[in-house]
């Protein structure tokens, strides 16, 4: 089981972490979680789906294993989170 510290909701965050993971991993998958904003639209899974989307697309060259969907409820009503499971098509095991 992994256990994360943090969870980066934002694009730029989730791209950051998921590139600037360690050459030697101690899990045997790289991942990142995703959400919108808190507030106005937190709770708007095609937008969610498409920061999701464009995270993958700035990785590069990635074989995607699986996608979680995650339900938060705030305040502000339901906040969807997506954990991507993910290998460079290049990385040797």
């Amino acid at each position: 089981m992994i256990i994360r510290k943090s969870c980066p909701w934002s694009t730029q965050q989730a791209i950051k972490e998921a590139k600037n993971l360690p050459e030697k991993i101690d899990w045997t998958m790289r991942h990142f979680a995703q959400a919108n904003p808190e507030g106005s639209g937190q709770g708007d899974v095609p937008s969610l789906l498409r920061r999701v989307a464009d995270s993958i697309e700035a990785l590069g060259d990635v074989e995607v294993h699986d996608l979680i969907m995650h339900t938060e409820i705030t305040t502000e009503g339901s906040r969807p989170s997506i954990t991507v499971y993910f290998a460079y098509l290049d990385e040797s095991t």
